[in-house]
């Protein structure tokens, strides 16, 4: 019933007549007419195939999206009726008419714009989804987490106070001083070769060549008497240097020169390391500048006597942190059981700190809030870990790249992991205050916590056995010594002796598996460190605090240290609540000798009758009271 340029009668004329011509002229580059015949896999109406193959229309009235299907009525039969490897008599024909009619008029191809085409291009791949399920966004702008914060300003170094350096070197001091010690070695028969000398901001260190056949634990016994020779407080033998064929022999200098933390963040080393997170700490002897890396520690550990300097390399770490990281990035948690070292930063609590949820003060003063932030950040730990596997990554620079080139998706709980670097000030104080407890949670982060950017820094003023544990001390590698008071303190904290020869005000040894560095601590007052508290607090911070989550709480509510959980009685409590209550006296022993028990259940048992209000507190060696009688103990158990 189509009206068509070629009337069906004539086809079989038409076909005779052309059954010996040669095939027609291609209509186009690539394309034959033969080809004009065949079905096309894609439908007609993409606009997309139209501008790949030109459609021949046959006649103006004919659309040109019917043109493949005329070919083949063209003979009267169907395309679809052909036997397979069948040639239709009609083809070539129609091949023919076709080509005349193409020839006699060109049809006008549809066109497709390029920014059309990369448009639906762009619409489909946007409907494709990633790897882990999350639809992909068909605008992947790379998120800065800097952008929350954008006008936030790092301090300057105006608001360091510029101590001017004037270390002044004594050659005829030095010489004086290599004789003393040369003289020395000679008379315990210790031949030398060779002295060089290295003049450091604290210290002195003469290296010196032995003789060929000496004894190096031969000169590490005379740091004694090479003290004596030299009149001097502390003197250090590093025996030998590492990497060097030569024994150190560390001397104090008469004049001290302070390491100002101006000159240290000044530095090109500092402005330009690209380490994760930075800590400036100070000079060495060779007066270098000395920047460790806290990412790659994992944990520091920190001991030195009182007065030493102890709190003052505390605060360069926390400023070193606060000039090289954004709020976004690093979030503090300070634990400071003395309540006054830490107290000026509690007005960046906006910016930089972390908290519990409703807590009012920002740093932790209390040994039971301490105990329940560090659960709490047991919890934030396991939460980070469970995000970390269901982004398929191993570490936290792992998954905040990936989270930021928006391949995980905030719906699903995928977030901003910042780095939490935990300090806790004097922790010999809090095991003492709060228990065991304390030990137990800090093995636990300092074990697992590294992958998920949590550090911590522990410092104390008592290095001793009983509060840096052997655990402790596997889960530590990275120590930091100021001087101590005895070589058993030093061997305690640092495996070996050495920094009971210290010679104070800011002169520590750092050690890193097995690497010793002597460093001279950078020296900041609390001047510079209010300055940096002020021009962070003047700035716009974020609403509230980083909210640490809720830790997990054993029978509806958070012990608190030392508490006693009435949920988890001894199967004696209510037989030994009865006897107590009939007795004349209470006391342990008795519960001991009534129910043959040994001592740490009956105190336990008795504990427990303390809690639930049965028995009054122990009151030296007097029998503790009881409170009840016997119907109002049968109420309580009741209700209990």
């Amino acid at each position: 019933g189509r009206r068509t340029s070629t009337d069906l009668a004539d086809i079989p004329a038409a076909h005779a007549a052309t059954q010996d011509t040669p095939a027609a002229e291609p209509l186009d580059p690539g394309l034959t007419a033969t080809d004009t015949t065949q079905p096309l896999a894609a439908p007609a109406s993409d606009s997309r195939v139209q501008q790949t193959v030109a459609p021949v229309a046959l006649d103006s009235d004919l659309p040109t999206s019917e043109t493949h299907a005329v070919s083949g009525e063209l003979a009267g039969f169907s395309i679809d009726d052909m036997a397979d490897g069948e040639e239709p008599e009609a083809m070539e024909t129609t091949s023919a008419a076709m080509a005349a009619a193409a020839a006699a008029e060109p049809p006008a191809r549809p066109t497709v714009s390029i920014e059309q085409a990369v448009a639906d291009d762009t619409a489909v791949e946007a409907e494709a989804d990633d790897e882990s399920g999350d639809p992909r966004p068909a605008v992947s702008t790379p998120l800065n987490i800097r952008d929350e914060l954008s006008r936030y300003r790092f301090p300057g170094l105006d608001l360091l106070i510029d101590r001017p350096v004037t270390a002044i070197v004594d050659e005829a001091e030095q010489q004086e001083k290599i004789d003393m010690i040369v003289s020395a070695l000679h008379a315990y028969g210790v031949g030398v070769s060779h002295v060089s000398v290295t003049v450091g901001p604290t210290v002195t260190r003469f290296e010196i060549v032995p003789a060929e056949g000496v004894l190096i634990a031969k000169i590490k016994r005379l740091e004694d008497d090479i003290a004596r020779a030299l009149e001097a407080l502390g003197v250090r033998i590093v025996a030998p240097i590492p990497g060097k064929n030569t024994v150190g022999i560390e001397v104090p200098n008469r004049d001290p020169q302070t390491v100002s933390m101006h000159r240290v963040v000044g530095s090109a080393k500092f402005r330009e390391c690209k380490m994760t997170l930075p800590l400036a700490l100070g000079a060495t002897i060779n007066n270098e500048i000395f920047i460790a890396d806290l990412a790659k520690m994992p944990h520091l550990l920190v001991a030195g006597a009182t007065g030493m300097g102890k709190s003052v390399g505390l605060n360069c770490i926390i400023a070193s942190l606060l000039y090289k990281k954004h709020p976004g990035e690093l979030k503090f948690v300070l634990i400071d059981p003395k309540m006054v070292e830490f107290s000026l930063y509690s007005r960046i609590e906006h910016h930089y700190l972390a908290k519990l949820p409703d807590e009012e003060e920002p740093i932790v003063t209390e040994p039971s809030k301490a105990l329940t932030t560090l659960q709490s950040l047991c919890v934030e730990m396991d939460q980070r870990y469970e995000l970390l596997k269901a982004a398929s990554v191993r570490n936290i620079e792992e998954y905040n790249s990936k989270f930021c080139s928006r391949v995980l998706n905030p719906e699903k709980g995928h977030r901003y992991m910042p780095y939490i670097v935990v300090i806790v000030d004097e922790f010999a104080d809090l095991i003492m205050t709060a228990g065991k407890d304390i030990t137990a949670h800090i093995t636990r982060i300092a074990q697992k916590a590294r992958a998920v950017g949590m550090h911590l820094i522990i410092a104390t003023q008592r290095p001793s056995t009983d509060v840096i544990t052997g655990v402790i001390k596997a889960n530590f590698p990275t120590r930091i010594a100021f001087t101590v008071a005895t070589a058993v303190d030093s061997k305690t904290i640092l495996d070996r002796t050495g920094a009971n020869r210290l010679a104070g005000k800011g002169d520590m040894i750092f050690s890193q598996n097995n690497r010793i560095e002597r460093v001279q601590c950078a020296f900041i007052d609390t001047p510079e460190v209010n300055a940096i508290c002020d021009f962070i607090d003047r700035q716009t911070g974020y609403e509230t605090a980083y909210l640490l989550p809720e830790p997990e709480r054993e029978g509806g509510a958070i012990l608190a240290p030392g508490a006693v959980d009435l949920s988890k009685r001894d199967e004696l409590f209510d037989e030994c609540a009865r006897f107590i209550v009939q007795s004349p006296t209470a006391s342990v022993s008795i519960l001991q000798r009534r129910f043959s028990i040994g001592y740490n259940k009956a105190g336990k048992i008795m504990d427990q009758l303390e809690a639930a209000g049965i028995v009054g507190p122990a009151d030296g060696q007097r029998p503790r009271q009881v409170l009840v009688d016997s119907i109002a103990l049968e109420d309580l158990l009741r209700s209990l």
